[in-house]
């Protein structure tokens, strides 16, 4: 997997852009095992470049998950669909909570590919949802 130098000041401003916060899932860096990471939306190895239109905030499973890949299999339609890309896509036309904040819900098939590809709504990050929101610190805000 190709790797690239991110600049310090390019880093700031995509955690910045991103609240601190996955950019597909919504886990919050300050509740993180392990920290978050900047993503290539269109990978290095498909010719994306690193300029902050092409980067997102990510924690490791979202990133892990992602790979390489920009589209993905709607579970509902079985169409290939593109993934959601953060700097194209608003995060709340493609995603809502289930009732009580803990599942992320596909309101398209963007959404739903992304979701099922991503393993968003993974036990663990499931849990720590159930257990912010409780604190008020889930969902985020921005939406």
């Amino acid at each position: 997997m190709p790797s690239e130098y991110v600049p310090a000041d390019l880093k700031r401003l995509v955690f910045d852009r991103a609240r601190g916060a996955c950019e597909y899932c919504r886990s919050p860096s300050k509740f993180a095992v392990d920290p978050l990471v900047i993503e290539h939306t269109h990978p290095l190895s498909r010719g994306g470049k690193t300029i902050a239109e092409n980067l997102a905030l990510s924690c490791h499973t979202c990133n892990n998950c992602k790979y390489n890949k920009i589209t993905a299999i709607d579970p509902i339609t079985n169409q290939i669909v593109p993934l959601f890309n953060p700097r194209q896509m608003k995060w709340s036309d493609h995603f809502t909570w289930t009732p009580d904040t803990t599942k992320m819900l596909g309101l398209t098939p963007t959404g739903r590919a992304t979701i099922e590809s991503l393993q968003t709504n993974r036990e663990g990050v499931v849990n720590i949802r159930r257990i912010l929101s409780v604190s008020g610190e889930h969902p985020p805000l921005d939406e």
